[in-house]
This record gives C-alpha cells, sequence and structure tokens, in this order.
C-alpha cells in the first residue's frame, strides 16, 4: 500500500534527521549566531572593516538554521499528513513526490554538515600499497583498487590511475588514483589506515586460511600551494610506465618518480603519454603529501601528543571470507555481513558511519 510506502521512506530518513539534529545541537551555531546579530546591529559596525566578511558568515549561519529547522518541520508534518489521508489515495499521491524530494534534501544537508572542513570538497589521491606477504597482500591490493574504481562508478565520481606498480606473479604492489568529485576528499579521507583480508588463499595448493593486509593513504589535491619546494631536495627518475596502461605502455620513458630527499616521501605517475605531464601531476601529488605532512605535524604540536602515523598495526577494517563472511570496522563497529557488496564498492555506509562517530565525538 502507498500509506505503508510513505511511512517506510520517512522512517528510513530518520537516522538522517538524527544526524542534522545532533550536529545543530553541538554545533554552538546558535550562540555564534546571537553574538554576530548583536554585533551587526552596533552603531558603529559599518565603520569595521570586517564588516564584509561578518556579514557572509552571519548569512552562512543563516541559511544552515533555516535548512536544519525546515527539514526538522517537515520530518514532523509529513508524518501528520500521511495519518491524515490515511484513507484518501489521491491526496497520498499528491504527497508522494514531496516526501521523496525531503528526503533527497535531506540526505545532501546530512552530507553538507558532515562535511564542513575547509579542505572535504577538494579532489583527492588515494593511493594503496601491499604490506608483507608477496603474492597474497600484492592480490588484496588489487582488490582494493578494484573496490574504490566501483565506488567512484557508484558515486558517478571521475577517477583515473595515475600509478600501477604491478605485482610479482600476482595482483600489485602499489598504486595511486586521482579521484574528482565534490567532497571527494571528505568523503574518503578516514579510508586511511591499513585493511586487512583473511580468506583461504587461492595462491596456496593446501587450501589454507591466510591473512593479508594492504595501506591506504588519502591526500586532498592542493589548488594553490602556500609551500616552497627546493628544487634541490628532488630526485627525479624516469623509466618505462607498465601495468595497465594503454599503448604507451613500455614504449617511452614516460613515467616519473619523485623523491622528496628531506622527508622521504615518494610521488610518481604513468597515466599520461608525455613526461612533461606525468612530472606536472606528481609534483601536485608530492605537493598534497607535504602539505598534509606540514598539517599533521602543527596539528600535533597544538594537542601536544605524538603525530599518529599508518603503521601496519593500525587496521581501520577487517574483511573475513572465512570462516565467516563479514566486513567490520574497528573504530565505528559496523559490521556488513555481506563482503562481496563491500568489495564491489559498496561503502558509502563505513564512510557516513565515520563521519557521524567524528561530528559527534
Amino acid at each position: 500500500m502507498l500509506i505503508d510506502e510513505l511511512r517506510e521512506k520517512i522512517k528510513s530518513s530518520e537516522p538522517d534527521i538524527n544526524v542534522i539534529k545532533s550536529w545543530w545541537k553541538n554545533s554552538n551555531l546558535e550562540k555564534q549566531l546571537e553574538d554576530l546579530e548583536k554585533l551587526s546591529n552596533q552603531e558603529e559596525f559599518w565603520q569595521n572593516p570586517n564588516q564584509p566578511d561578518i556579514l557572509k558568515e552571519l548569512n552562512r549561519i543563516k541559511q544552515q538554521k533555516e535548512a536544519y529547522l525546515q527539514a526538522t518541520k517537515l520530518y514532523d508534518e509529513f508524518q501528520e499528513l500521511i495519518e491524515l489521508f490515511e484513507n484518501e489515495e489521491d491526496e497520498l499521491i499528491k504527497l508522494k513526490d514531496d516526501i521523496y524530494k525531503w528526503a533527497r534534501e535531506i540526505s545532501r544537508l546530512k552530507l553538507n554538515v558532515l562535511l564542513t572542513e575547509e579542505e572535504d570538497s577538494s579532489n583527492c589521491f588515494l593511493s594503496i600499497n601491499s604490506g608483507a606477504g608477496g603474492t597474497e597482500s600484492q592480490d588484496w591490493a588489487e582488490i582494493l583498487l578494484r573496490m574504490y574504481v566501483r565506488f567512484c562508478e557508484r558515486e558517478n565520481f571521475t577517477s583515473s590511475i595515475l600509478d600501477y606498480q604491478a605485482g610479482e606473479g600476482a595482483g600489485i604492489k602499489s598504486a595511486t588514483i586521482f579521484i574528482k568529485s565534490k567532497n571527494a576528499y571528505g568523503l574518503l579521507k578516514n579510508e586511511q589506515g591499513v585493511h586487512r583480508l583473511v580468506r583461504i588463499s587461492p595462491f596456496d595448493a593446501n587450501k589454507r586460511r591466510h591473512t593479508s593486509f594492504a595501506g591506504v593513504n588519502v591526500t586532498p589535491e592542493v589548488k594553490k600551494a602556500n609551500i616552497e619546494i627546493d628544487p634541490n631536495d628532488l630526485k627525479i627518475d624516469t623509466y618505462r610506465a607498465g601495468g595497465a596502461g594503454g599503448q604507451h605502455v613500455n614504449k617511452t620513458e614516460s613515467a616519473v618518480r619523485i623523491t622528496h630527499l628531506k622527508s622521504g616521501i615518494v610521488v610518481q605517475c604513468q597515466n599520461e603519454r608525455s613526461q612533461v605531464q606525468n612530472k606536472e601531476i606528481a609534483m601536485k601529488m608530492l605537493m598534497a603529501k607535504l602539505i598534509q605532512k606540514q598539517k599533521e605535524e602543527e596539528k600535533s604540536k597544538e594537542l601536544a601528543i605524538e603525530k599518529k602515523k599508518i603503521e601496519w598495526g593500525s587496521q581501520i577494517r577487517s574483511y573475513i571470507l572465512h570462516p565467516y563472511k563479514l566486513v567490520k570496522d574497528h573504530r565505528t563497529e559496523l559490521e556488513n555481513p555481506q563482503p562481496e557488496l563491500v568489495l564491489d564498492g559498496d561503502i558509502m555506509d563505513f564512510i557516513e558511519s565515520n563521519l557521524i562517530k567524528e561530528k559527534t565525538k
């Protein structure tokens, strides 16, 4: 029945509504709004040199409050209306489009309140490196690469493989994807860490269970560089592209590897046909990694804590294929009993649960 469908649609939006309510309650925006309104009402306000920025911030918070109030108001109204029109099918049909439109807006609003950091809206570089274990871990790294490519396809993100280092026998040693979309970095930043796979090995003739590890690193694309790189600190190597490339693979030394000697950071790109283009992209990747490193160090000093490093022991998620099937995120405890769907790119639930935890902790 239509009324049951509409009830279920509203109910399915309850988690999003709860996230939005929690965000507003904990954001201190109501107090900021009051303070800015008092400031803007003062007689000398128009002589304030910061007046344009203050008004811009005031309008931004007002819009956020209006969106929050409208979302929660409609949530209550729709529940009342479907009960009121329980026996009036024509009215329910009219209501259906409004409810579905509201649900889509709620979903967008939830993402907006979860992704509020300056870099969240950026494109990003996502790198995958196989752990110890040779063929097993290299195969696992390639499975993860496919998972993220499939995620991008599901979300209509544009992705391109910038670097692909084939493994020995199977899989990959490492790969880097450039992901282009609004909020790409904000959504994928918490994928950084160690991913663990437990399965019956397809490479073991005795069919024993193996555990494999792969590390994921995510950095935002840098639009404007605010850090200078001394050319003397760079070691630039060229080599023939290999792996999952196009017709230019292995014909010319178009691939570029750049090592930043001071930090030890290494980036490489082989996606483009020319060495010049690959060098340009590799420099962007290096810039992004250096800025990320700088920000992590600054944050550590501010918080007076040791800088967190990605190590093989810092597992963020386990993918169990044997003796049972389960994917578990160790930060949020979220579980999914269908690893085949997760490995086909269905990871948005894990992404959102981590963003929600960040906002509510």
